[in-house]
């Protein structure tokens, strides 16, 4: 079986470690890199956080229809709130293609509010806010798929 060309022709297939492929997918910023070698697969998924935003904490516990909550502290700048997917879906902002969106960016939203809606297997899930506050930002495009964690909004706590 012919080996497959390599862009690191010092690298065989058979070589690649857990500790390779954690500092390629480091050196690149990359947030998934997968490889298999010899039927050994090696999968790496990284959590970006935004530039100049501190650790994040781990996310609150959430109901299955309401978004996950992390907190995120910039260097002098107030604490924001990160809103995260509770599952896997297609992000919509609104509940319509032609409706207004639910929230968007510099509206004061209260508890309970719902903030979007995730498309699961054909079910429309309404995505609620935990916490009350004002949208910084909505980090999400609509009718994109987003992943379970991924970041959606982010909310100044009032």
């Amino acid at each position: 079986m012919p080996k497959r060309a390599s862009r690191d022709n010092s690298r065989t297939e058979a070589s690649w470690s857990v500790e390779a492929v954690v500092d390629l997918a480091t050196r690149y910023n990359l947030a998934e890199l997968e490889v298999e070698s010899g039927g050994t697969r090696i999968r790496v998924v990284r959590e970006h956080t935004p530039a100049g935003a501190a650790a994040r904490t781990e996310p609150a516990r959430a109901d299955h229809a309401r978004g996950h909550l992390a907190v995120e502290e910039a260097a002098g700048a107030p604490k924001l709130i990160t809103i995260e997917a509770p599952m896997v879906g297609t992000f919509y902002r609104a509940s319509a293609p032609e409706a207004t969106p639910y929230v968007s960016e510099g509206d004061v939203i209260k508890e309970g509010q719902v903030l979007c809606i995730i498309e699961a297997m054909k079910l429309m899930n309404e995505i609620e806010a935990k916490i009350a506050g004002r949208i910084a930002k909505v980090l999400v495009e609509n009718g994109q798929p987003v992943e379970y964690g991924q970041a959606l909004f982010l909310v100044e706590p009032r």
